[in-house]
This record gives structure tokens, C-alpha cells and sequence, in this order.
């Protein structure tokens, strides 16, 4: 394995974003699941997952793929033995 590279405070910062995001959509998903007529919650649904995307992408264009099995794009090399993964920091 490689050793780990050293990552800035924007690399945290867009983590943090991500996982904000994901804990919204969460629980957005959550309440459509029993709300499925709620049309500004499908509404803000929406915008959140356009947001995530984008921070993902943002994400990924500096620090590398965040999802496995074809769900994010690897820059050459192989960028999946580079450490530190978003889950070990």
C-alpha cells in the first residue's frame, strides 16, 4: 500500500459537506418513504442530490474516486491504492 497523501483543510471541508448532505438525503428518503405525495419534499430531494453531485464531483477532481464498482471515474493510475480513503480520516 501506498503511504498515505497529504491532504489539505478544502479535502475535510468537502467530507464534511458530503456527509451533510448524505444524513439529509437520508432522511429525506426516510420521510418520502411514508410521504410519498409531498411534493416539496421530492422537491428539496431533488436539489440536495444536484448539490451532493456536485461536491462529489468537486471531490473527485481533487482527491480522487469516492465510490467503488464503477459508481466514480479513476484517474490514471489507478487512483484506488491511494490513501487516505474518505473513510479512514
Amino acid at each position: 500500500m501506498n503511504e498515505p497523501r497529504p491532504v489539505d483543510e478544502r479535502y475535510y471541508q468537502l467530507l464534511h459537506e458530503l456527509q451533510a448532505l448524505d444524513f439529509v438525503l437520508v432522511e429525506l428518503t426516510l420521510y418520502l418513504d411514508t410521504h410519498s405525495n409531498d411534493a416539496d419534499a421530492l422537491q428539496q430531494f431533488n436539489q440536495i442530490s444536484e448539490e451532493r453531485w456536485k461536491v462529489a464531483c468537486e471531490f473527485e477532481a481533487s482527491y480522487g474516486p469516492l465510490l467503488q464498482f464503477g459508481l466514480s471515474f479513476s484517474g490514471y493510475p489507478w487512483q484506488w491504492i491511494d490513501t487516505p480513503w474518505p473513510w479512514q480520516v
